[in-house]
């Protein structure tokens, strides 16, 4: 008799991606009807994300009330509502690894994916969505910037790109920066490398495409805290988009040329003892979780793996090896924290809370629910008012204390529920709450200028 449910922590098998099995929709169908069998026995995950509620209408509205009943071709219905969060594997479902039933949700979902995908079934429009490099082109150049971003705020702009590209009208969409990150980025001071018990004494920022291209105060921020707490650090001489769009279309291909283009300029930094940062969580789980799955057999990406931190992961680390200062100048009040998905999978724990918290006359309250941004997910036509519906309950529980700042360390979620804030009226008319990511949060504790 199977026992109930997992007693060990999940374990993560890696992705056989290379694998011509791996592309037979055959033998996909089978594991598929598998698996929902057994999500349709259980229903555990049924608040997480639409998958679940999509896939148990199926059953629920056939005459055999089974998986069985269920027409093949509907399948995809479930898959096409994943984000590949990781949420159900790593924090609700019972019978994942070492559990005999074997069952991983997510990467059965991008196995589908990554089909529909070899299948031509992905439109230009997701394809150019998932292009972030091909984006960030337009950063850094002022005039077209400026032009570019008075345009896509414009109501007639934004229904034509609802109409050609699928991007909802409604949703919030990120501007470009005049200035990319790694051009404005000020050199570290020539600090003595502290190397701690824990961490290493000198930091590589790898930048990511949304600080680099569209918000790179997040990474003047985080060079502010580094030298005021005088570690030195380094900007990564090359690096390209992390891989995280394609992976959710599916395309295995092209995150496997991401992982072709960074690892070998990473894996010097983590050969020479650098600690590397990524402010974006998704792109810190890229290179902590989902290259080394499908590159088991690498020792480059199992070097990064090893060296890859999220920033306040490091600063925590830090101050436990007491090297971190905690001379904050400026208490911030209330501040309603949100973990982002991509944040929690990393089994990490709640570094950033624990960071706020030294802050004096500071008080959090932090809400561990998905916001249903994820990434390129919640501004498709189609799949924004789902979003929005997964994220209002986030909305209203960060509401709910009046806070002085909003933060959450994916800076798209926060976006995201500052939009549902203010379209559910939410927000204190007398004293709005600041959106502020949490290394912003630091660096005004500090009084760093």
């Amino acid at each position: 008799m199977s026992r109930e449910g997992n007693l060990e922590a999940p374990t993560r098998h890696a992705l056989d991606w290379q694998n011509p099995d791996f592309y037979s929709e055959e033998k996909l169908n089978h594991e598929l009807e598998r698996i929902f069998d057994i999500c349709h026995g259980c229903r555990r995950c049924v608040s997480l994300c639409n998958s679940f509620p999509t896939l148990f209408d199926l059953v629920d509205n056939n005459p055999t009330m089974e998986v069985e009943g269920v027409d093949k071709k509907d399948f995809i219905k479930v898959v096409d509502q994943c984000y590949m969060c990781d949420l159900c594997y790593m924090t609700k479902c019972p019978y994942t690894p070492p559990h005999e039933w074997n069952l991983d949700f997510p990467h059965t979902m991008l196995r589908a994916k990554a089909i529909k995908f070899k299948k031509g079934e992905v439109g230009f429009n997701e394809k150019l969505l998932a292009s972030t490099d091909v984006h960030g082109q337009f950063a850094g150049i002022p005039i077209v910037v400026q032009a570019i971003n008075a345009i896509n705020s414009t109501k007639l702009m934004r229904n034509v790109m609802e109409k050609t590209l699928g991007v909802d009208k409604d949703a919030w969409l990120p501007s470009f920066a005049t200035q990319k990150f790694r051009t404005g980025a000020a050199n570290s001071e020539d600090f003595l490398v502290k190397d701690g018990e824990r961490t290493p004494g000198k930091v590589a920022i790898y930048s990511t495409c949304y600080v680099n291209y569209n918000e790179p105060g997040i990474g003047h921020d985080l060079i502010k805290v580094l030298n005021h707490n005088e570690i030195p650090y380094v900007l990564v001489d090359k690096e390209q988009c992390c891989g995280m769009p394609k992976l959710e279309l599916g395309d295995l291909d092209s995150v496997a040329k991401s992982k072709e283009a960074n690892i070998p300029h990473l894996v010097e930094y983590a050969k020479e003892g650098f600690a590397i940062l990524s402010a974006i969580p998704s792109c810190t789980l890229m290179f902590k979780q989902e290259i080394p799955l499908m590159f088991t057999d690498c020792a480059d990406t199992k070097l990064v793996q090893e060296a890859m931190w999220d920033p306040f992961e490091y600063l925590i680390a830090r101050r436990k090896d007491g090297l971190l200062k905690t001379d904050f100048k400026r208490p911030l009040g209330k501040i309603s924290y949100h973990i982002p998905c991509h944040g929690r999978v990393q089994n990490i724990g709640k570094k950033t809370e624990e960071f706020l918290k030294l802050i004096p006359e500071t008080t959090i309250s932090t809400t561990e629910r998905c916001s249903g941004h994820a990434g390129t997910y919640g501004v498709k036509l189609g799949h924004h008012q789902m979003a929005k519906k997964i994220g209002k309950p986030v909305a209203k529980q960060m509401a709910s204390s009046a806070p002085n700042y909003i933060s959450s360390d994916c800076q798209l979620a926060g976006h995201h529920i500052a939009q549902m804030m203010n379209e559910n009226n939410l927000v204190n008319a007398e004293k709005p709450a600041d959106l502020a990511h949490p290394l912003r949060l630091a660096r005004i504790a500090y009084g760093l200028e």
